[in-house]
């Protein structure tokens, strides 16, 4: 770009140059030029000098003006002259200045590609990354050093949360492992009457849900935090090992499998994707209708990985479907709407996100709907 405003700008400068040389040389021109005196001259005239006997010599040297072709035909010459070697001068000196400018500029610029390439490392891996630029003092220099500052904010801020997670889920699971304990020793007594029983199968009910729900709320919360360790997975080995899981889940619905998984290779935390995909075949079979159908697709593509989970079910609008993915949201009119948290799509669509992909849903034509998950490509097959 500066190369190109140079050039620019020395052609307007060469321009304005050839029209002041033209106008000055038109006015030289046009000046009368002395003609040289001969080698041999004429004898002076003396037949009408007078009696003094002093011999008389013309006082004016005679000039000559050059006629209008041959100061035209001159103009052209050096015109032409002034253009070539000119030009040739513009075009050598502004490959010179745009090499040199090139170069300068690429040193001015290559820490802000350092620091490009630390943002794009630490937005797609981890926060431990740091820029640590050994430059002078400057704004490259000051940017480089904020940045890392912000980079160990965020490290405290993150290493933080993973802290308060992992208390909370001690906290608020503890409590229900004991009660669920006591309500099981409550009714496995021998003098436990019919009621203690039934009050205490409600109340384990109760308690499960709970600790589902506090399960959901955990893997949400580390489903949208900063992925450190990514690992190999195929999506297809996944979702087979899901299915086996939520195998009698499905026959127990009484539901019809159509699979066609392929492979379908993507990078990540194991652990969470493997939680995406339960949830993905949790709600599908959930919100099925009785002897529906489950269609379950995996495989790759140009750009990434894709997981796609339909099921048959109650007929949803368009307008409905952004509500699905917000947390604690339900359509009440769904089938097992009220056994379900609310935050099934939630994390599949967090887990997706911080993978660098997106989770996204379309009703289907004869009710129901098909959720399509897209991850992508690891680096190495790119």
């Amino acid at each position: 770009m500066f190369g190109v405003m140079f050039f620019v700008a020395g052609a307007a400068v060469f321009s304005g140059a050839l029209i002041l040389v033209g106008n000055s040389m038109e006015y030289s021109l046009s000046l009368p030029f002395p003609v040289s005196a001969p080698t041999d001259p004429a004898p002076p005239d003396t037949s009408l000098a007078p009696s003094t006997g002093k011999v008389s010599v013309p006082t004016e040297v005679p000039k000559v003006v050059i006629d209008s072709g041959s100061r035209e035909t001159v103009l052209a010459s050096m015109q032409e002259n002034l253009i070539v070697k000119g030009g040739l001068t513009v075009l050598a000196v502004g490959a010179l200045a745009t090499t040199l400018g090139w170069l300068a500029v690429g040193g001015l610029l290559r820490p802000l590609n350092r620091i490009t390439s630390t943002a794009e490392r630490v937005a797609g891996r981890t926060l431990q990354q740091r820029i640590d630029l050994d430059a002078p003092p400057g704004e490259v220099k000051r940017l480089a050093d904020s940045f890392d500052s912000m980079l160990d904010r965020l490290d405290q801020a993150f290493a933080g949360q993973d802290r308060f997670i992992a208390n909370a889920a001690h906290e608020l699971k503890t409590p229900l492992a004991v009660e669920r304990t006591l309500v099981e020793v409550a009714i496995a007594r021998p003098t436990a009457s019919g009621d203690v029983k039934r009050l205490g199968e409600n109340l384990l009910a109760v308690n499960q849900r709970h600790e589902r729900l506090i399960d959901a709320l955990l893997t949400l919360a580390r489903a949208e935090s900063t992925v450190s360790d990514r690992l190999p997975v195929d999506l297809a080995e996944v979702m087979v090992s899901v299915l086996d899981h939520l195998e009698e889940q499905i026959r127990h619905r009484d539901l019809r499998t159509r699979l066609k998984l392929e492979s379908a290779p993507a990078t990540g935390d194991p652990l969470l994707l493997e939680q995406m995909i339960h949830n993905l075949i949790d709600n599908a079979v959930k919100y099925n209708l009785p002897g529906g159908t489950l269609e379950v697709r995996t495989g790759a593509t140009q750009t990434g990985a894709f997981v796609s989970v339909g099921n048959d079910g109650t007929p949803i609008a368009p307008h409905e479907i952004p509500v699905l993915f917000e947390p604690f949201r339900r359509l009440t009119d769904r089938v097992g709407s009220t056994r379900g948290s609310g935050l099934g799509l939630s994390i599949v669509r967090a887990v997706a996100q911080t993978h660098q992909g997106d989770a996204s849903a379309a009703p289907r034509a004869n009710g129901g709907l098909l959720v399509t998950v897209s991850l992508p490509r690891p680096p190495a097959l790119r």
